[in-house]
């Protein structure tokens, strides 16, 4: 029995690459969690593709005991979470197993968008936040202006802002007495004595089938117990139980308060979903737990076997990689061009990207994608309203009434000398300008109003770009506006290939399809006959470019000596 009084659950939360999964490192070596021959940098990061994109993708728990100066031993539940906009949903469900907080800045960058998205967050969530200037050792640090800001901007008292370097350990003693201090024990969310345990998180295993990441709100749970999934409304035996350090530990029983995980024999994935309750199957709780915030996909994109046999195989890997990524939607379509695939629902570009990377990597399935997309509201001439996110949905012009496009209110943190650049960039995305906010001597914050459609190819990159990677973009939805968006098709021989339509706003129209019948041109081979590309709205053609035909090359036999 551990007593309640304790325990303290808390997770890191940051803006990308301020240091998180470096501070979750000498956490666990100065607890002695990890022997120091298995040691590694970002340890809890256990894809190749996080370490390889010096990124966190996944939230990570890890149980540590700690022996205190001044209290005894305390037994200190800790999740690393991800930092890039695109997996803010990650970060939501772990706030939702916590009480508290740590608020990384990085003292040589300051406070950035997600910085303040996040703390927006753990505010709503009523967590008690602790702010932790990272990198102090590093020469172009600015430590004073980073305490001036949290103080200011993100309205931290003086004593609960900590100064430490992740990387040589330096401060990290201190804030392990500052979780004890100021993070609260778990006894003030329980309420009632029956089991409620919230599923934060779930893995699959070949031979162990589902492991459920629980933090335990109230009640106990023990081996053997049948536990009743409030949601999936299914019943199961538990057969193992423990703690994760990172590597799991078994034990008889997990108590009020504590985070572990639970192996009860969940063969098929889609029966577990991350934000459920678990309860007892003899001793039901009445209501179930409040999840976390829920995930609306922000982006659309259809995904196809390379090779059509693959079909089942795909699905499979969608419903385990749906496991512990609950943001993923997707749902069956076909194509003529393309045969079967699913039609795919994404946060943003980057979580496209990496579960493409993630398909290919852990399933061995080559795909093929289609153009982004987003969904639009369209109302026909009866004054229907239906959602289209697919441009093989599109209706017809004459059927249509009106569309309106789903617009995001971005804030783009920038320095002060890019201002004209970022907002010619936003102009030519067709962004309104909402407010602009100074930080300090050299830093503003934009609001604007964007299309979303806009800013989903290459927005981000010329942000970077532009700001020498210094800028940085956090958005959430704004609802929908009226637009003058058309359905564009290629077409190849003069027949409409339904894998290239895209729906595109009209002022836009040609440049987009010029260039994209331009990459065509180049991807596609020559053949014995002439091949014309052309870009078409309805029956007007608004770009074309044609592959010549191959001829025989009657001077290719005279090479030097022989020319008869």
């Amino acid at each position: 029995m551990i007593p309640i009084k304790q325990i303290r659950n808390f997770s890191i939360i940051a803006h990308i690459d301020h240091g998180k999964s470096t501070l979750a490192d000498r956490f666990l070596q100065y607890c002695k969690a990890v022997e120091e021959r298995v040691m590694k940098d970002q340890i809890l990061d256990d894809m190749d593709l996080e370490r390889e994109r010096g990124i966190t993708i996944k939230a990570h728990a890890v149980n540590l005991e700690y022996l205190s100066e001044k209290g005894g031993k305390f037994y200190l539940n800790l999740i690393d979470t991800p930092g890039h906009v695109d997996f803010s949903y990650e970060v939501s469900r772990s706030l939702a197993a916590c009480e508290g907080v740590l608020l990384l800045v990085d003292a040589t960058q300051g406070i950035q968008a997600q910085t303040l998205a996040n703390m927006h967050l753990a505010r709503q969530n009523g967590l008690a936040i602790i702010g932790v200037i990272n990198k102090i050792d590093m020469p172009n640090a600015d430590v004073r202006s980073c305490e001036e800001e949290m103080r200011s901007r993100l309205d931290i008292p003086e004593e609960m802002i900590y100064r430490v370097s992740a990387k040589t350990g330096e401060g990290v003693p201190a804030l392990f007495e500052a979780i004890i201090r100021y993070i609260p024990c778990p006894e003030t969310r329980i309420k009632g004595h029956k089991l409620k345990a919230l599923i934060f998180d779930s893995i699959f295993d070949n031979y162990k089938g589902v492991i459920l990441y629980l933090r335990i709100v109230s009640g106990r749970l023990q081996v053997g117990d049948q536990i009743y999934l409030m949601h999936g409304k299914k019943a199961y035996e538990i057969l193992e139980l423990g703690f994760m350090t990172p590597s799991f530990i078994k034990n008889r029983s997990l108590d009020t308060g504590m985070v572990g995980y639970v192996m009860a024999n969940i063969r098929r994935p889609e029966d577990v979903s991350v934000g459920d309750t678990v309860t007892l199957e003899n001793d039901k709780a009445a209501h179930p737990l409040h999840g976390f915030k829920p995930s609306t996909p922000m982006v659309f994109s259809g995904m196809y076997p390379v090779d059509p046999a693959d079909y089942e195989e795909l699905k499979k890997s969608f419903e385990k990689l749906k496991l512990n990524d609950s943001s993923l939607v997707y749902e069956p379509e076909t194509s003529v061009a393309l045969g079967f695939g699913f039609r795919v629902g994404f946060l943003g570009l980057l979580h496209m990207e990496i579960i493409q990377e993630r398909i290919d990597r852990e399933y061995g399935i080559g795909i093929i994608m289609t153009i982004p997309s987003v969904i639009y509201k369209v109302m026909n001439v009866k004054g229907e309203i239906f959602n289209v996110d697919n441009p093989s949905l599109f209706p017809s012009p004459e059927q249509i009434e009106g569309i309106d496009e789903p617009y995001v209110r971005a804030h783009i943190m920038i320095p002060s000398s890019c201002m004209g650049a970022i907002m010619r960039l936003c102009t030519d995305k067709r962004g309104e300008l909402y407010e602009t906010e100074t930080l300090g001597m050299d830093r503003v914050v934009m609001t604007y109003l964007l299309p979303l459609a806009e800013i989903l190819t290459d927005f981000y990159d010329k942000l970077k770009s532009i700001t020498q990677g210094y800028g940085s973009i956090e958005y959430e939805e704004a609802g929908y506006h009226p637009t003058d968006v058309v359905k564009m098709d290629i077409l190849l021989n003069g027949e409409p290939v339904d894998a290239f339509s895209t729906i595109v706003h009209r002022s836009k129209a040609e440049s987009v399809g010029r260039s994209l019948i331009l990459k065509l041109k180049e991807v596609i081979p020559r053949h014995l006959f002439a091949i014309p590309i052309q870009a078409a709205i309805g029956s007007k053609i608004i770009a074309r470019e044609t592959i010549s035909a191959l001829r025989k090359n009657v001077t290719a036999k005279c090479y030097g000596g022989d020319i008869t």
